[in-house]
């Protein structure tokens, strides 16, 4: 039993679901539920008004004619009493007069003649009761009797006949109207009419019969002139939407179906010239960017030929520079400089190019990418050491084993450590590795000059720099960056930057820990927060006494 109410709540989630991912992905549908569910609470709140006016005014009307019917019968009956000779038998008079009262209206009524409830006992002439229907009289209620034993003319109450086969499966609604009159020489007695109203209710129930009828039928044409003027409207819309997922997707000939000369026509061709006009500036620009890619990667092909004649010339210079004049010798050291950095912008280029052509391959394996950090962060000691900045380093202690290419992605963290001790001003270098169950983070934080939120948006745009007259100290290429983004997302990964004016800047690599990952968050945060600087970065055990910018063993870099 309770896996059955388990199978039919799952089921009644997934309708609920499938129904209200419809409501949203369609904006037909929600137009024709809105119309339907407003025409039905319109037509309902106005049928139920109408119909709640015309039985008010049925009853009130019939009410008045069974007031005025119901007060001759009983002048009649008076006026019968009074004209009755003095040895008349009043209970022989009672019986005549129900039965002549019964039909003498304009329909069919009930007669009740009662003795006063509070009359006492043995006073004037015994009479028994006389009714033209005895299983009736239960409907005349103490509270009408007493109303109408004050004698201030006729009382009425709404009642509920039993009625049908058997008597009492239905109920009819009626009226019951009581009076008195009196008998000359006796006491005064009460009259009563019970008058049916199922006439007046079965008239009613086919009017609103009716009257429901008409609303659903009103709603259904309703819905199905809605459902016909949205189709009008939301087909071309549809179709225009296909056609600009095919566009996307590169078919760049797709176009709309222009038919007639009205607004959807208009619409349709202002598409199909807006496709026109895209198709010629794609194209233009696939041909400029072939041009582009196939200019950087010729030259920097015809370049290695005379770089490396320049190479080997400017290492003779080089070896030989202790044999030269000051000025020649630091002109020979700077040439050599200038070849390395040289060399550096061509390897970048031709890795660009090959990223902008589609040629970039990735050689993934599993890999702890605690090991790569390490790497990563042991080649740029030497180069931290330079800067007088710590790095600290923060590994968990499980494994992070994720599927990456190691080379490229030790080349992320080593463009983004480098980047950060530059920017880093002697101060320390934070590098901090987490993982979940779907991705592994590394963060390189830096607190030095920073950033504005702007310049994070440009930082991995190709040649571009915060401070334009800024130095390279490095002799960076200005392609470091932006290859570390396309390597992050070679691997499916993100690569985000942050920086605060003061408080220095934070990169974060996030990959996911198996290929097809879609990512949906990261294991570190992007901001970082504005926490106390610490006070050094590597594990003070194992720190040169004689030089506080020597390298420590990465084998025990503080962990925790």
């Amino acid at each position: 039993m309770n896996r059955f109410w388990r199978r039919l709540r799952l089921r009644s989630l997934l309708l609920s679901r499938s129904v209200v991912r419809g409501w949203r992905s369609s904006l037909q549908v929600r137009v024709i539920t809105s119309t339907l569910v407003i025409g039905l609470l319109t037509v309902l709140v106005l049928g139920g008004y109408l119909s709640n006016r015309i039985r008010d005014g049925n009853f009130n009307q019939r009410l008045e004619e069974i007031l005025d019917e119901s007060a001759r019968s009983t002048r009649q009956a008076q006026d019968r009493f009074d004209a009755a000779p003095a040895n008349t038998q009043l209970q022989e008079l009672f019986v005549d007069l129900v039965q002549a009262l019964q039909v003498g209206g304009t329909g069919q009524r009930d007669v009740f003649i009662q003795r006063p409830a509070e009359s006492p006992t043995g006073e004037g002439v015994f009479i028994i009761p006389v009714q033209s229907d005895e299983r009736l009289v239960p409907l005349i209620s103490d509270e009408l009797r007493a109303s109408v034993a004050e004698g201030k003319g006729q009382r009425w109450q709404s009642v509920a006949i039993p009625a049908g086969n058997p008597v009492g499966s239905r109920l009819d609604p009626g009226v019951m109207v009581g009076s008195t009159v009196g008998v000359a020489g006796t006491e005064t007695y009460e009259l009563y009419y019970l008058y049916s109203l199922a006439a007046e209710q079965e008239s009613l129930v086919l009017l609103q019969r009716t009257l429901g009828i008409g609303a659903f039928a009103l709603v259904g044409l309703l819905g199905g002139m809605t459902w016909l003027v949205t189709r009008q409207t939301v087909l071309p819309v549809r179709t225009a939407a296909r056609v600009a997922e095919r566009l996307a997707d590169g078919h760049l000939t797709e176009r709309m179906t222009v038919r007639g000369e009205d607004e959807m026509a208009t619409l349709a061709r202002s598409f199909n010239e807006m496709a026109e006009s895209l198709q010629v500036q794609i194209q233009r620009m696939e041909e400029l960017s072939t041009l582009q890619r196939r200019f950087v990667s010729d030259v920097s092909h015809e370049l290695r030929t005379p770089l490396t004649t320049i190479r080997m010339a400017g290492e003779v210079l080089h070896g030989a520079r202790d044999s030269f004049e000051p000025a020649i010798k630091r002109s020979a050291e700077l040439l050599t400089m200038q070849l390395d950095r040289f060399e550096d912008l061509l390897a970048d280029l031709l890795e660009i190019s090959r990223f902008d052509a589609g040629a970039a391959m990735l050689d993934a394996e599993g890999q702890d990418v605690r090991d790569v950090v390490a790497a990563a962060v042991e080649q740029a000691m030497p180069l931290a050491a330079n800067k007088g900045s710590w790095v600290h380093v923060t590994l968990p202690e499980a494994r992070c084993t994720a599927d990456i290419d190691p080379r490229r992605v030790e080349r992320i963290l080593r463009n983004l450590l480098v980047n950060a001790i530059e920017h880093a001003e002697g101060s320390s270098v934070e590098v901090t590795v987490a993982a979940d169950q779907r991705a592994v983070a590394v963060t390189v934080r830096d607190r030095g000059v920073g950033m504005t939120q702007q310049e994070a948006e440009h930082v991995f745009d190709r040649f571009w720099r915060a401070d334009p007259a800024r130095a390279r100290t490095l002799g960076g290429t200005g392609l470091g960056l932006a290859i570390s983004l396309e390597d992050a997302r070679l691997h499916g990964g993100w690569l985000q930057a942050w920086g605060r004016p003061g408080r220095g800047a934070c990169f974060r690599l996030t990959l996911p820990r198996r290929a097809g990952i879609q990512l949906a968050g990261s294991p570190l945060p992007l901001v970082p927060p504005p926490d106390a600087q610490p006070e050094i970065g590597v594990d003070p055990a194992y720190r040169s006494t004689s030089d506080p910018a020597a390298l420590p063993d990465l084998d025990h870099l503080e962990t925790r």
